[in-house]
C-alpha cells in the first residue's frame, strides 16, 4: 500500500512539475514593413509543438521552459529564431529573404516544401529583387540571378518576346521552354508572329502581359527532375510565379510610379567621308567629301517607359483581399513607335469556417503595340537608314518622304532608287503602320477543405482567354517586292484559351522517427491556340488603292481559318516525400497522362516516374563549427515532352486561292512522345553561421524519340515526307550559386553572390541509316544553322574562305577576287562557354546600392548587317582602307603570291547578301553591368510624413559593356523561335535605359 501510494506522488508530482515549467508566450508578427502576417509557423526548436499565426497576425504558444527556442518561418521571409528569456510577449518583424536553406518554398502545383528537403536544385528570387529595375516583361529582370537560365530579348523594343531556356535545347520539333506557372496553375505564353531574314515582326508573349506589381516571388525549377508533376508540359522545367494576396488587418494602399528612358547604345560603325561618286546606291567613291553625318543617330529618339501601378491590400480574419491596377505607356527608340498597357487584378480568400475556404483570382490585360520595329531585309527602315549613299541629301528625303504623282492622284514613296533592298525609312514608319492587340482574361478559383489535422484536399479551377488581332497596311509605292501596285493589307485575328482543372489530396503527419508529406490527384487541361482567321494580299493587286477592308481583296485571295494547336490531356499524378528524423528525405513521383495529339497511336496513354533522395549531412555527423549546414543530393527522372498538333492523320486543306491543298504527309499512326531521362546530383552547403554556403549541381539529359520529317521513298503514292520517332540528344551541364555576406554589422551589410553554369549539347544520333542528315533550323544567305548527329543545337554554317595548303586565300585567276568553298563550312556555336552573374546588394543606413554584372563567354555569333555596310562601302573599315590605299591579304592568285588588295574588290566580293560571310562571325564572349539601383528608404516617421514607408529610387540596365567583341549586342535576338539565333540582320540597337522609381505605402 505504501509503495502504490509511493508512485502515485511522484506521478503527481512529474505531471505538476511539467505543468510547472510550460511557458504561455503570445506575440504579434510583421512583415519587414510592419505589417501584419497572417500564417506565420511559429514552432519550438527542436519539437513538434507548434501554431500558426492568425488573420491579425498574432500567435500563442506555451513552451516547455522559459529559455526555449522558437523558430518562425514564412514563404519568401528569412527564417527567424528568437529566445524567449521568460517573455510572455514575445512581438517579432520578419525579412524578406530570396534563398534560406530553412525556408519554406513553393514547388510544383503550388505545393510548399522547406527548402532543405528538396531532392532537386531550384532558386527562389523575391518580387522586390526583380522589381529593383522595373521592365515591362519582368522575365528579363531574371537574367543572371539563377544559374542555368538563358535568357535573351527579342530585338523589337518594349512589350517584345523573351527567350528563355533552362539547360539547353532538347527538342528539335517541339519546344525547349520552361512551363510558365502562376499561383500553382498553367498559363499561355505563346509568341506572336516572328522575324526573319527577310522580313517580319515580333509581336510579344504572354510573360509580357502579366503585371511585375503583382508578382510575389518566383521560383525555378531547372529540371524535369523538379516538375515531373507537371507532365510533358514540365519536362523543360518550370518557371513559379506567386502572385500577391490579401493580409488580414489593417488596410495598406502602395503607389508605385517609375519613369525609365532609353537610348541607343551601339550603332554600327559608319563612314559619312566617301560618297558614291555617281555609282549609283554603292558608297565607293575613292574620292573624300563632307557629307552629313548625324542624320543616322538623329533618326532614333530617346525613348520612355512609364509605369504606374496602386495596390490595395487587407482583410479581417474570415475575408482578405488584394486589388492592383497597372499602367504602362512606353515611346519606343523609333519614331511612331509606342506600347501602351493596362493591368487590373483582383483576388480575395473566404474562410467560410474553420475547414473549408475558398479564393478567387481575376487578370485582366489589354495591351497595344503600334509600329514594333521590323528586323531583316524588307520593310525595315534600318536598310535604308544605314545604306544610302553618303553624297546624296538626305534631310530632302525626309523632309519629302512622298511625293505626288498627278498619273495615279496620290502620295507615293520618294526614294533616290526602286529596289527589294531598302526605303525610304520615313515612308515605312509613317505609311506602313502595324498594330497588335492582345485583351486577356485569367480567372481562377481554388476551393480548400480541411478533411483532418493531417489531410486536406483542394480543388483548382482555371481558364484563361485572350483575343489577339495584328495589323499591317502598306500604302501603294510601297517596296514592289512585298507590296502590290495598289498597296498590301495583313491581318490576322485569332483566340487562345487554356482550361484547366484539378484536385489534390495532401497529407503530412509524423510517425515517430519519420515523416510523410505526401500529394495525390488528378487534372484536365483543355487548349486551343490560334483559332480565327488570317489574310495577306501581299504582292496582289487591290481592287482600289489603299483601301484596307475585306470588300476590296482581289478574287485570288482567301480569308484563311487558323487553327495552331488544339489538345486535351488529362493526368494523374502522386508524390511522396518520405523523412527520417529530419535528416534523409526520398521522394518518390509518378505521373500518368493521356493526350489526344496521340489518338489513333495506342500511345496515347505514358506513365513517367521519378525518384529523389537527400540527406542532410550536418545533421548525420558532427562537423567543424563553421560549417553550419551540409546536404547532398540525387533524383533520377523519365518524362514525356510534347508532340505536334495533327501530325498522326493530317487533312487536307483550303489554299489563299480557294483551291485544295492535298496533304502530303503519311500519317504517322504509331507516334509516340519524345522522353526526357534525366540524372541529376547535388550538394549545399553553408558556413559561418549561414552567412556563406554554395549550391552545385551536376546533370545529365538524354532525349530520345525526337519527331523527325524524312523525305518519302517511291511506293507512297501522293505522300512526299512521312516521320519516324529517333534520334537522341543529350545536354550535361554544371549549376554552381555561391553567396556571402562577407560584411554584416547594425549599420552597414554586403550580400554578395555569384551564379555560373554551362551546358554542353550533342546530337548523338538522328535517324538511322541517314548517317549524313541535316535538319535545318534557320537559313540565310551564306547563312546556315543546322543540326546533324555529332554535333549540336546553335552550329554556325557559312561559305568560308577557299584556302590552299599554306593558308593563302585563293584569288580568281582572272577576277583578282576572294573565293570560296562550295559548301558550308562550321565556324562554331552560337551557345556560350559558359555564364556568369555577380550581383550585389550593400546597405547603409537608410541607403542601399545594388549591382548586376552579367558575362556570357565563348560562342560565336553572326551579322548579315555588317557585310551589308561592307558591300555598300558605308561601314568605317571600308574608309579607313581607301584612306590606307590598299587592304592587307595573305593571298595567292595562280602561282603569284598577293599581299595587297583593293578595298572595293575585296569588300563587294566578300560583303553583301551572297558573299563569302567567314568575316562575319564574331565572339559572343559580352560581359556587362546588366543593373544598377542606388535606393534611399526614406523616414517618414522622423519627417512626420503620413505614411507607413517610402523608398526613392535611381535605376539603369544594361548602362554599358566592360567587354564586347561583336558590333551589336548579342544578347538581343532577331526570332525568339529554335532558328536565327544571335544573328543580326539590320536587327533594332541595343539600347540602355535609366531612370527611377517611387514607392509610397499608406
Amino acid at each position: 500500500m505504501k509503495k502504490r501510494l509511493y508512485l502515485i506522488l511522484v506521478v503527481l508530482f512529474a505531471s505538476f512539475s511539467g505543468v510547472m515549467a510550460q511557458v504561455k508566450v503570445s506575440g504579434t508578427i510583421t512583415d519587414p514593413d510592419g505589417v501584419s502576417m497572417p500564417g506565420v509557423s511559429v514552432v519550438q526548436k527542436g519539437t513538434t509543438n507548434g501554431t500558426t499565426t492568425d488573420a491579425n497576425g498574432k500567435y500563442t504558444i506555451s513552451v516547455s521552459s522559459a529559455s526555449a527556442v522558437l523558430q518562425f518561418s514564412f514563404v519568401g521571409m528569412a527564417p527567424k529564431s528568437e529566445v524567449v528569456n521568460g517573455q510572455s510577449v514575445l512581438n517579432v518583424r520578419m525579412a524578406a529573404e530570396s534563398v534560406g536553406i530553412s525556408e519554406v518554398v513553393v514547388t510544383a502545383l503550388g505545393i510548399q516544401r522547406e527548402r532543405k528537403t528538396l531532392t532537386y536544385a531550384s532558386q527562389q528570387v523575391s518580387g522586390d529583387e526583380m522589381m529593383k529595375a522595373k521592365d515591362p516583361n519582368f522575365m528579363n529582370a531574371l537574367s543572371g540571378k539563377t544559374a542555368g537560365l538563358d535568357i535573351k530579348e527579342s530585338a523589337s523594343g518594349t512589350g517584345g518576346s523573351t527567350r528563355v531556356v533552362l539547360r539547353g535545347a532538347k527538342s528539335i520539333s517541339g519546344l525547349s521552354n520552361p512551363l510558365i506557372v502562376i499561383d500553382g496553375v498553367p498559363m499561355v505564353n505563346n509568341s506572336q508572329g516572328g522575324a526573319g531574314m527577310w522580313g517580319g515582326t515580333d509581336g510579344g508573349d504572354g510573360l509580357s502581359q502579366v503585371n511585375p506589381d503583382d508578382i510575389e516571388s518566383i521560383s525555378i525549377l531547372k529540371g524535369s527532375n523538379a516538375a515531373v508533376l507537371y507532365g510533358s508540359q514540365g519536362a523543360n522545367g518550370v518557371i513559379l510565379i506567386v502572385t500577391k494576396k490579401g493580409k488580414a488587418g489593417q488596410t495598406q494602399v502602395t503607389f508605385s510610379t517609375s519613369t525609365i528612358f532609353e537610348s541607343v547604345s551601339n550603332l554600327p560603325k559608319l563612314q559619312f567621308e566617301y560618297g558614291s561618286g555617281g555609282n549609283g546606291e554603292n558608297s565607293w567613291s575613292k574620292t573624300k567629301g563632307n557629307y552629313a553625318s548625324n542624320y543616322v543617330k538623329n533618326f532614333f529618339q530617346v525613348g520612355d517607359n512609364l509605369i504606374n501601378s496602386v495596390t490595395v491590400s487587407g482583410g479581417n480574419d474570415k475575408t482578405t483581399a488584394y486589388f492592383s491596377y497597372s499602367n504602362t505607356t512606353a515611346q519606343g527608340i523609333t519614331p511612331n513607335n509606342d506600347y501602351g498597357k493596362n493591368n487590373v487584378t483582383f483576388r480575395s480568400t473566404t474562410k467560410l469556417n474553420d475547414k473549408l475556404s475558398i479564393s478567387t483570382n481575376v487578370m485582366l490585360t489589354a495591351e497595344q503595340s503600334n509600329n514594333r520595329p521590323a528586323n531583316g531585309y524588307y520593310l525595315n527602315p534600318l536598310t535604308g537608314l544605314y545604306l544610302f549613299p553618303r553624297d546624296l541629301d538626305f534631310s530632302s528625303y525626309k523632309k519629302n518622304y512622298q511625293v505626288f504623282d498627278k498619273g495615279r492622284n496620290m502620295y507615293l514613296q520618294n526614294w533616290f532608287e526602286n529596289n527589294d533592298k531598302q526605303s525610304n525609312p520615313y515612308w515605312i514608319i509613317n505609311n506602313e503602320p502595324k498594330i497588335d492587340i492582345t485583351k486577356r482574361a485569367i480567372a481562377s478559383v481554388t476551393i480548400d477543405y480541411d478533411i483532418s489535422k493531417h489531410l486536406k484536399f483542394k480543388a483548382r479551377g482555371n481558364y484563361d482567354y485572350a483575343v489577339k488581332s495584328y495589323e499591317e497596311r502598306d500604302l501603294a509605292g510601297s517596296d514592289a517586292t512585298n507590296v502590290g501596285k495598289n498597296g498590301a493589307w495583313s491581318y490576322r485575328k485569332y483566340d487562345d484559351n487554356l482550361q484547366y482543372v484539378d484536385g489534390l489530396f495532401t497529407y503530412d503527419n509524423k510517425f515517430g522517427k519519420f515523416s510523410v508529406n505526401a500529394v495525390a490527384g488528378g487534372s484536365y487541361q483543355q487548349t486551343t491556340y490560334g483559332k480565327g482567321f488570317s489574310l495577306g494580299t501581299g504582292t496582289n493587286i487591290l481592287l482600289y488603292p489603299n483601301e484596307f477592308n475585306f470588300q476590296n481583296l482581289p478574287s485570288n485571295v482567301q480569308v484563311q481559318s487558323t487553327l495552331a494547336s488544339r489538345e486535351i490531356k488529362e493526368g494523374l499524378f502522386a508524390n511522396a516525400q518520405i523523412g527520417y528524423r529530419d535528416m534523409i528525405f526520398l521522394d518518390l513521383s509518378g505521373r500518368n497522362d493521356w493526350a489526344s495529339t496521340l489518338a489513333l497511336t495506342g500511345n496515347d496513354s505514358y506513365f513517367y516516374p521519378a525518384i529523389g533522395i537527400s540527406a542532410i549531412i550536418s545533421q548525420m555527423a558532427t562537423l567543424p563549427d563553421f560549417i553550419s549546414f551540409a546536404k547532398v543530393r540525387g533524383s533520377h527522372t523519365t518524362v514525356g515532352n510534347e508532340v505536334p498538333y495533327n501530325v498522326v492523320n493530317p487533312q487536307n486543306t483550303i489554299s489563299s486561292g480557294g483551291g485544295v491543298n492535298r496533304n502530303t504527309q503519311e500519317p504517322f499512326t504509331n507516334l509516340k512522345p519524345e522522353m526526357l531521362t534525366s540524372n541529376e546530383v547535388g550538394t549545399e552547403w553553408r558556413f559561418l553561421q549561414g552567412r556563406a554556403g554554395f549550391d552545385f549541381t551536376y546533370y545529365d539529359i538524354v532525349s530520345t524519340n525526337q519527331f523527325i520529317s524524312l523525305a518519302a521513298p517511291s511506293g507512297l503514292g501522293n505522300y512526299t515526307t512521312y516521320y519516324v520517332n529517333a534520334g537522341k540528344i543529350t545536354n550535361k551541364g554544371v549549376e554552381l550559386t555561391i553567396d556571402a555576406e562577407p560584411v554584416k554589422t547594425s549599420q552597414f551589410s554586403w550580400k554578395t553572390n555569384v551564379n555560373y553554369s554551362f551546358n554542353r549539347n550533342k546530337i548523338v544520333t538522328l535517324a538511322q541509316g541517314f548517317n549524313d542528315m541535316r535538319i535545318d533550323l534557320g537559313s540565310g544567305e551564306g547563312y546556315t544553322n543546322y543540326i546533324t548527329a555529332g554535333g549540336s543545337f546553335g552550329d554556325l554554317y557559312v561559305l568560308p574562305f577557299a584556302r590552299n595548303a599554306a593558308g593563302q586565300i585563293i584569288l580568281d585567276p582572272t577576277k583578282g577576287t576572294p573565293t570560296t568553298v562550295s559548301e558550308p563550312v562550321k565556324k562554331g556555336n552560337l551557345e556560350p562557354k559558359f555564364s556568369l552573374g555577380w550581383n550585389n546588394n550593400l546597405e547603409y543606413k537608410d541607403f542601399s546600392l545594388s549591382f548586376l554584372i552579367n558575362a556570357k563567354i565563348g560562342g560565336q555569333v553572326f551579322s548579315h548587317t555588317e557585310a551589308m555596310l561592307d558591300a555598300y562601302g558605308v561601314s568605317q573599315r571600308t574608309a579607313q582602307a581607301r584612306d590606307k590605299g590598299f587592304m592587307s591579304i595573305n593571298a595567292i592568285q595562280g602561282t603569284t603570291a598577293v599581299t595587297q588588295i583593293d578595298p572595293a574588290t575585296f569588300y563587294q566580293t566578300v560583303g553583301g547578301r551572297n558573299g563569302i560571310m567567314e568575316p562575319y562571325i564574331y565572339d559572343r564572349t559580352n560581359i556587362r553591368l546588366s543593373q544598377l539601383a542606388l535606393n534611399y528608404k526614406i523616414n517618414v516617421q522622423k519627417l512626420k510624413l503620413p505614411l507607413k514607408s517610402a523608398t526613392f529610387s535611381l535605376v539603369g540596365r544594361n548602362l554599358f559593356f566592360f567587354y564586347k567583341v561583336a558590333p551589336y549586342d548579342p544578347e538581343l535576338v532577331m526570332s525568339t523561335g529554335l532558328g536565327n539565333q544571335s544573328l543580326d540582320n539590320f536587327n533594332l540597337p541595343a539600347t540602355r535605359t535609366y531612370g527611377f522609381n517611387l514607392k509610397i505605402s499608406f
